[in-house]
């Protein structure tokens, strides 16, 4: 399967959101990337609801949205019906996460669980049939331009062994720091899709650089 690209929508012009978006659609990009943060989980806060439904209606690419927030559940029905096509919640966030998983399900769209640098991905040993994508921060989340942590590669190559060793279908996804050195690593020990931020839309030729990742064998 060719490597997917998932723009992150944090490092873009937030006084030209239309532009970098028009930009993404005509790019070769996969998904658009949304970080919601509330400030509590993680000690940032991004954007909400208005910013996600307003992009919904402009960008052509499936929306990959990744809530950073506590209790990411009461907010199911209403990323569904902005359209989402994946819905990512923390595992270290979510006390019931069997449940919101099969009600993300429920709602039609694909689940998505994330894992913090510092949980072990054991910790999803018995929900990986569940899901649809696994994402694995190569940073600590809550800000952008973060240096990659090293031992996420090793992370990578330990949960491609447990989606493999199982009937799980679930993709990987990494988030963090990655960029031209990172990235061939990251996509060599087993990840499926990558999430740039800072790399993709502060270069002189977004688009460029979203292929370039594509080409990433």
């Amino acid at each position: 399967m060719a490597t997917l690209v998932s723009p992150s929508l944090l490092a873009a012009d937030f006084l030209n959101l239309h532009n970098d978006v028009k930009m993404i659609n005509e790019s070769d990009a996969d998904w658009l990337h949304l970080d919601i943060m509330d400030g509590v989980f993680v000690p940032n806060i991004s954007f909400g609801f208005p910013v996600i439904e307003a992009v919904a209606k402009e960008c052509t690419k499936p929306l990959d949205v990744h809530f950073m927030i506590v209790n990411p559940e009461r907010y199911i029905a209403q990323t569904a019906k902005t359209g989402a096509m994946m819905m990512n919640v923390h595992y270290e966030a979510c006390t019931h996460l069997n449940r919101t998983i099969h009600e993300i399900h429920d709602a039609g769209m694909k689940a998505g669980v994330t894992l913090n640098p510092s949980t072990p991905i054991c910790m999803l040993e018995d929900v990986i049939e569940d899901i649809d994508m696994v994402l694995l921060m190569s940073v600590n989340p809550g800000f952008g331009g973060q240096a990659f942590i090293e031992n996420t590669i090793k992370k990578v190559e330990r949960l491609r062994k447990m989606i493999d060793e199982s009937s799980s279908h679930a993709l990987i996804e990494v988030d963090g720091g990655v960029q031209e050195t990172t990235a061939p690593r990251l996509v060599k020990a087993g990840v499926d899709v990558l999430v740039s931020g800072s790399y993709i839309f502060k270069a002189n030729d977004p688009k460029a650089v979203i292929r370039s990742l594509k080409q990433i064998k």
